[in-house]
């Protein structure tokens, strides 16, 4: 058998990576969708070809985002569940068909989930993907577990409704301690745990109210529940220096970026307790492709991967030159791969509770609560950690409630350009917003004991918001998002 061979594909730009510096001192708001490189940084780099020794600046317009920059991909899930009278599942099947781009292919990994979630014996899963003329999707948020879960959670609470099961009760009785696609051991599932601890919290009192019981004047009140999962990932090849100053001071050093999450501050945090100094101690370097190699900030993997690496270069600096080291010297390390991924199964895992009102007249949606309680690792930083479950927990809503994309169909790009008609949640549809997390030190997976936070946020969000719904009105609506028109007859 012979294969056919096929050159490399030259560079974009005809020049070798040591004639490339690249700098990301701050950016925000990087929830996906640009960890890739896309047409504008490819013509900003061509564009400061043609003017040598002068600066080129590309801005991208709100409007040209919408084409430019990625999107999350458009999915359709057929979920099949067959379980006994007591609820537990005996089968699940999970088809899915997604859109990508004739351009490139991307496939959203919408069933990944349903692999490894709940018990069940008998499970199958498949991916088609339809080519269009389109622009080319990529990640965003917890790319396929959003999608993914929103359709096994609804499907979960149809379960719960046809077996006269408690939510809640009903996924304790669907836990398992050994992941069902690997057949490995969880590192320490503690999904019960967090639906326990949610539901004290919440005020969650089973049995569940039947569809459409609850009317508080003009509003249908309604509480929803969905479960959320996200991987421990660990990218390899991460690099990080120590170099010692004078006065007890370090520098550290790694390649590795901070968009918007607090990656500065956690990573000092983490230098700081390997080096046994104060935080106050260290002067941290990132964002600069000059510095030692780091992988891309996503996956949920940016403090896992780059942490573990300066964990290593601080270990391998003290073993060198001590704990009162001469000024000037340093040790650049790279983290080893994890032995643990070969004999557990490492995952995160949460739930999401919500309180939801209907209007009866006009079908107007409000979430006055909505509460997340996570199994996450050892949380570093607990505020830049509250920030990004609240932050995926708001993305979650508002992809429940309002966002919609459109296209023209003549041509493939989208209408839906500003936020004028594109809708997001804002600082009026969010309410008694809360999030919390177990108290845990998860070894096997990092050297610190995390796991990663900036996705599992938004998993589960959704399906928590549309079961709340449809306890409250008993219309059920099965895709997002889920809009007044719905519930008026």
């Amino acid at each position: 058998m012979c294969t056919a061979w096929s050159p490399p594909s030259p560079p974009v730009l005809g020049l070798e990576p040591d004639r490339i510096r690249v700098l990301a001192p701050y950016v925000g708001g990087g929830f996906g969708s640009k960890g890739e490189a896309h047409s504008h940084e490819v013509a900003a780099a061509l564009a400061a070809r043609t003017v040598p020794g002068r600066a080129v600046r590309l801005a991208v317009t709100r409007q040209q985002m919408s084409g430019m920059t990625g999107y999350r991909t458009a999915t359709f899930s057929h979920l099949t569940a067959g379980a006994r009278a007591d609820g537990v599942l005996t089968a699940l099947e999970h088809h899915v068909q997604e859109q990508t781009s004739k351009v490139r292919e991307f496939a959203e990994q919408t069933a990944s989930p349903t692999r490894m979630m709940y018990a069940a014996p008998a499970r199958r899963t498949s991916h088609r993907l339809a080519r269009l003329d389109v622009t080319v999707p990529s990640w965003m948020r917890a790319p396929g577990e959003m999608p993914g879960m929103f359709a096994q959670e609804m499907a979960m609470e149809d379960l719960a409704v046809a077996t006269g099961i408690d939510p809640v009760e009903l996924r304790r009785r669907n836990d398992t301690a050994v992941d069902p696609e690997t057949g490995l051991p969880f590192n320490d599932r503690r999904l019960v745990d967090c639906l326990d601890r949610g539901a004290e919290l919440f005020g969650w009192s089973p049995p569940a109210p039947k569809p459409g019981s609850r009317l508080d004047g003009d509003w249908w009140v309604g509480q929803g529940v969905a479960s959320a999962t996200y991987p421990m990932m660990r990218s390899p090849g991460n690099r990080a220096r120590v170099r010692s100053l004078p006065g007890g001071r370090y520098a550290v050093a790694t390649g590795a970026v901070d968009i918007g999450t607090g990656a500065r501050t956690v990573l000092a945090q983490i230098a700081a307790d390997a080096l046994g100094c104060p935080v106050e101690a260290v002067d941290l370097e990132i964002a600069d492709t000059l510095l030692p190699s780091a992988s891309v900030a996503g996956g949920s993997s940016g403090t896992s991967s780059w942490g573990s690496a300066i964990v290593a270069a601080a270990q391998q600096f003290r073993a060198d030159h001590g704990d009162h080291p001469d000024p000037g010297v340093e040790t650049t390390a790279s983290a080893a791969d994890n032995p643990h991924t070969e004999t557990h199964s490492l995952y995160s895992f949460g739930a999401v509770f919500c309180e939801a009102r209907v209007h009866r007249l006009t079908g107007e949606v409000r979430v006055p609560r909505l509460l997340g309680v996570y199994s996450v690792g050892r949380v570093v930083n607990p505020v830049t950690a509250r920030s990004q479950l609240l932050g995926g927990l708001v993305m979650g809503l508002s992809a429940a409630l309002f966002e919609e994309s459109w296209r023209d169909p003549r041509f493939g790009h989208f209408v839906t350009q500003d936020l004028a008609t594109y809708h997001v949640a804002t600082h009026a549809d969010v309410r008694d917003l809360r999030a919390e997390w177990l108290d845990e030190d998860d070894r096997l997976a990092t050297p610190m004991g995390s796991r990663g936070i900036g996705e599992i946020g938004i998993v589960g969000t959704s399906a928590a918001v549309a079961n709340a719904t449809y306890r409250a009105t008993g219309v059920r609506v099965r895709r997002i998002p889920v809009t007044p028109d719905h519930f008026v007859a």
